[in-house]
């Protein structure tokens, strides 16, 4: 059996901290839509002002997951791994597979549990 090296996981746990956030996931599956973004673009995409997307994009570019492409005077974002957006699409299709079997339990548990007796009303 091979043995990874307890290090990887550090290393994927900091990364997964890094993406841990709704706003971050939503702009690495832009830019893998899209490709190679201006800073005020993705501003202009999810109203909100350049400073707070600037946040998330050196957040992940600390983590290498965007890289910053100069051309002449502008910077344009992009992913350091376009890999990056499959495996999040993973993780989703894992999530949404879990909220349908818990539908499913939910549906099955409801059809049978008797309905609860309507309260009387207090006199």
């Amino acid at each position: 059996m091979l043995r990874t090296s307890p290090d990887i996981y550090g290393l994927q746990a900091s990364l997964l901290k890094t993406i841990a956030s709704p706003r971050r996931l939503e702009l690495i599956h832009l830019l893998g839509e899209s490709g190679p973004l201006e800073v005020r673009k993705m501003a202009e995409h999810f109203g909100m002002p350049q400073p707070a997307i600037s946040q998330h994009l050196a957040a992940l570019r600390s983590a290498g997951l965007v890289e910053a492409v100069r051309d002449g005077r502008e910077v344009r974002y992009q992913l350091a791994d376009p890999e990056i957006v499959a495996a999040c699409g993973l993780m989703r299709q894992v999530l949404i597979r879990r909220i349908a079997r818990l539908g499913d339990l939910a549906a099955a548990y409801a059809s049978q549990t008797p309905a609860p007796e309507p309260l009387q009303a207090l006199k």
